[in-house]
């Protein structure tokens, strides 16, 4: 067992960090500031450079590496900001990757080198009014008429909402109850009948776009199922990697912080000297430094096991759990060391907090996460509902 990364990955790892710091902070700055998402031409550039799709194979466009390989890129991009990092998050370990790995040759042949030539953004489509954490009550459907699906309901807290040029939608395809009837159908933006709400104002996130997406008898070619009624759990299977790039966003919030405020300490001078010589800085300085070092270990050890194949729900859930709860206490432990400084805007201490805050929720709350791994120990789903 080698921790070390081998020198192709520190190449990928260095040409990320140089290219994130050198061109990215004031882009990131007015991301926030306009609350938009990053431009088309620069998502076409994130392509050019090899930064998307870093572990989608070559043959479809992407780099042909693994998910390590991936999250190291997609760290160095968060510890920038979330929303410069979610063109990547989105290639390399979002929906698409089910797509990839699940739907027929002519939708996988359209839509993921799209993808990763920068071309294209795919976001999914899961939560609704009244099925967030109990995903298997969503009520969205899409019925079989010919050689087409007639799509109706309202998802939630989409991600990419109203941005993405293609929505992985889950639904409900049959009429047994719970998972079983629940699959999973590719929707374009422009298709009729889909139309999407305001772009919603939340604490965190701003950058990316989220809004609700309904569907009024859109029509969908069957072509475009990923995964057909029963195939709830490949989609949940699929969506253990998206887990870690969760993960690996939550990771960018706190390893960037703790980059930021180590720079602070030393600078920032009290009582005649850098407060890093004092004492209670050394130790929160120390007790950051191992959660952010565990964090990763955990998040790479979810994508390591998973080379061949998709990360377990266990790895997958540790890891995101862990990474989303030291996010939050690392991004506050900063932003109090930095003082007055931290919690101004002119800075971007505040925004890391936020968004730490935010993968917390995203993709799964925390608890849920606890309630998988503690599925995962025992062996056996827990009952919700009893």
């Amino acid at each position: 067992m080698d921790f070390r990364l081998t020198d192709e990955q520190k190449s990928l790892q260095e040409a990320a960090r140089r290219f994130a710091r050198e061109e990215l902070p004031d882009i990131a700055r007015k991301l926030e500031e306009e609350n938009k998402p990053p431009s088309r031409e620069l998502v076409k550039r994130y392509a050019e450079l090899g930064f998307l799709g870093v572990n989608v194979p070559e043959k479809y466009g992407g780099l042909g590496q693994g998910n390590v390989e991936a999250l190291l890129i997609l760290e160095e991009f968060a510890q920038i900001s979330s929303a410069v990092a979610f063109p990547v998050f989105e290639s390399s370990v979002g929906p698409v990757r089910a797509i990839e790995k699940f739907a027929g040759d002519a939708l996988r042949d359209k839509v993921v080198p799209a993808v990763c030539a920068g071309e294209l953004t795919v976001a999914v489509a899961m939560s609704e009014p009244d099925a967030g954490s109990a995903l298997t009550d969503l009520k969205t459907r899409a019925v079989a008429k010919g050689n087409s699906y007639i799509l109706n309901g309202t998802k939630r807290w989409c991600s990419g909402g109203g941005h993405a040029g293609g929505y992985v939608v889950y639904c409900r395809m049959s009429d047994d109850p719970g998972a079983r009837g629940i699959g999973a159908i590719y929707v374009e933006k422009d298709t009729p009948g889909v139309s999407f709400g305001p772009n919603e104002q939340l604490m965190g996130f701003r950058g990316i776009p989220s809004s609700d997406i309904n569907f009024d008898d859109a029509e969908i070619p069957a072509e475009n199922i990923v995964v057909p009624a029963g195939g709830f759990k490949k989609l949940m299977e699929a969506f253990d990697l998206e887990r870690c790039g969760n993960a690996t966003m939550a990771l960018g919030q706190a390893s960037g912080a703790l980059e930021d405020v180590l720079q602070y300490v030393q600078e920032r001078k009290q009582f005649g000297k850098p407060i890093v010589e004092f004492q209670a800085v050394q130790l929160k300085l120390a007790e950051m430094q191992m959660r952010v070092d565990a964090a990763r270990l955990l998040i790479h050890r979810a994508a390591s096991n998973a080379e061949n194949g998709l990360p377990s729900i266990q790895d997958s859930s540790v890891a995101k759990c862990f990474a989303n709860e030291i996010a939050r206490e690392v991004t506050g432990n900063a932003m109090q060391l930095m003082g007055a400084y931290g919690y101004s805007k002119e800075f971007p201490m505040e925004r890391r907090l936020r968004d730490a805050w935010g993968w917390g929720i995203a993709g799964g709350a925390i608890d849920i996460q606890k309630v998988n791994i503690a599925s995962a120990m025992v062996g056996r789903r827990f009952d919700q509902r009893r």
